[in-house]
């Protein structure tokens, strides 16, 4: 018969006592977490597939949040581009009545003073700002007015575009990237043809019938009709980049859906498994710490 002496039946014991009690405290960390591994050791292969999905999540919440943010500019320019294409059908309207031979210099004065309110306005939204107070269409110049106006210069030269055409380029998806700004250089273009325009047809004894009247309000109808088919075309546009946005965000959410279920799976504690678990070590400590206890009480005069 082998013989164990104290000092080693203690070290054994203690030993024991000490790898359950650790095996119990990484149990109540579990539950207390709800997180299956509380340290990488613990399973290398799920805490790479872990982290990757915790990564992609982070992913996904930047691109829904650059989205959502776009959504809203993109929102905000349609608005301002149809307000500034009514105006502009509203002008185009004007200067077909003016094209009309049977007006009189009176009739084509009439004209021209309504034509004076619908250009303010279209500068006016052409030179929209964000709650920041950046310009909306000039490009990346957002500190500087898409279109400036200077009443000393000659007639016909009096706007200019001081914005450029540079896209601002936001992030929506891995590699995928979105303008979120509209350039209205044309604005410039149509606004010096009816200042030309207008500045003709309120002159005194105005003819629309002579060549030079009539050939000029032709000549600003199409340039009317071609800067509206841009900013229509821009409009179409913008509604179309928005359905594609929603259509990525909720793709995204189905795929932050499904990699939060794998997250639970590879990750989430079994709460009924472990706490049984928990259980037994707790149940073998305690019938462990009796049994030390009553065996560090023997001693060989109990059996002489």
């Amino acid at each position: 018969m082998m013989r164990i002496a104290t000092n080693q039946y203690s070290q054994m014991m203690s030993t024991a006592l000490q790898t359950a009690t650790a095996q119990m405290d990484a149990l109540n960390l579990q539950l207390a977490t709800g997180q299956q591994y509380t340290a990488p050791s613990q399973d290398p292969v799920a805490t790479v597939q872990l982290d990757r999905l915790s990564r992609n999540e982070a992913d996904i919440t930047q691109y829904q949040s650059n989205i959502t943010t776009l959504q809203n500019k993109l929102s905000v320019n349609e608005s301002y581009l149809n307000s500034i294409s009514n105006d502009i059908l509203s002008a185009h309207d004007l200067l077909v009545q003016a094209a009309n031979g049977s007006n009189n210099a009176a009739d084509e004065s009439a004209i021209a003073s309504s034509l004076q309110p619908l250009m303010q306005s279209m500068l006016y939204t052409a030179n929209s700002t964000d709650a920041e107070g950046h310009y909306i269409f000039s490009g990346t110049m957002t500190n500087t007015p898409a279109i400036t106006y200077n009443p000393a210069a000659a007639i016909g030269a009096r706007y200019t575009f001081t914005g450029n055409a540079n896209q601002q380029l936001v992030a929506v998806g891995s590699g995928v990237t979105q303008p979120a700004n509209v350039a209205l250089p044309q604005m410039a273009t149509l606004l010096n043809q009816l200042d030309t325009a207008q500045s003709t047809l309120s002159a005194p004894g105005v003819n629309v019938n002579t060549p030079a009247v009539s050939g000029l309000v032709a000549a600003t109808i199409t340039g009317v009709e071609t800067t509206l088919g841009s900013i229509s075309g821009t409009i179409a546009s913008l509604g179309g980049e928005q359905n594609i946005l929603s259509t990525m965000n909720t793709n995204f959410s189905d795929i932050n859906l499904t990699d939060q279920q794998e997250s639970v799976s590879l990750g989430q504690v079994n709460y009924a498994a472990t706490y049984t678990q928990l259980t037994g070590y707790t149940t073998a400590v305690q019938a462990a710490q009796q049994a030390y206890s009553q065996v560090s009480k023997l001693s060989l005069f109990n059996v002489v």
